[in-house]
């Protein structure tokens, strides 16, 4: 548990009160309104997602590897009157087995895991054959020009973020790791820096 890793997780949702404000909060209810059932949550940070699930959701699992931001995660659970597990598990090895879920959600988190292929290889493993995968992602400029700076500002954002990759071109990620995108839309990340502006939203299923 590294110092900046306790001092990210402390900053995090101020840091990300403007984007959510300025529309992400409206993207996360819309997209969440879709998940039913038995779902699982990757990396689910401090718990942004948690007011948005909608009652045809029977029970959640969120992950979250890192314990600064599990324990906060934790923390906000203690009043709520769902059913919440926490469990300490990247996305490239989760401890669930095979067809365990009905819906998988990752915002926000496929830029920070190690190998994206295996984390969604391993979001594919335990989805039910007729399952989906929610995804809200900022990702890689269509933009030459803005695409490069995300390449130059690499490095640097990596470190500010905490292992955030602002340059992954995620959708291309999931449609080659055994996913059909079903639905996606283009958007932008608004009152966030420049580099993490492009954003993608939508649904995925596992290809049969």
């Amino acid at each position: 548990m590294s110092l900046y890793g306790r001092i990210f997780a402390a900053g995090y949702d101020a840091l990300m009160a403007g984007p959510e404000k300025a529309g992400l909060s409206e993207r996360r209810a819309k997209l969440l309104s879709d998940a039913s059932g038995q779902v699982l949550e990757i990396g689910g940070g401090t718990g942004a997602n948690l007011p948005f699930y909608g009652p045809a959701v029977e029970a959640i699992v969120v992950t979250e590897p890192e314990e600064p931001m599990a324990r906060r995660l934790e923390q906000k659970l203690t009043d709520s009157p769902r059913r919440v597990r926490v469990v300490r598990a990247r996305a490239e090895q989760l401890p669930f087995e095979d067809g365990s879920f009905d819906c998988a959600v990752s915002t926000l988190v496929l830029c920070t895991v190690e190998d994206p292929a295996r984390a969604l290889s391993e979001i594919r493993r335990v989805l039910k054959p007729d399952g989906r995968l929610l995804f809200l992602e900022h990702v890689r400029a269509e933009d030459p020009q803005l695409a490069r700076w995300q390449d130059r500002l690499h490095g640097p954002w990596r470190w500010f973020g905490h292992g955030c990759n602002c340059n992954r071109a995620t959708l291309g990620a999931i449609g080659e790791s055994g996913f059909s995108v079903s639905d996606v839309e283009h958007d932008r990340m608004r009152k966030a820096p420049p580099i993490v502006r492009p954003l993608i939203v939508g649904a995925a299923r596992p290809l049969s």
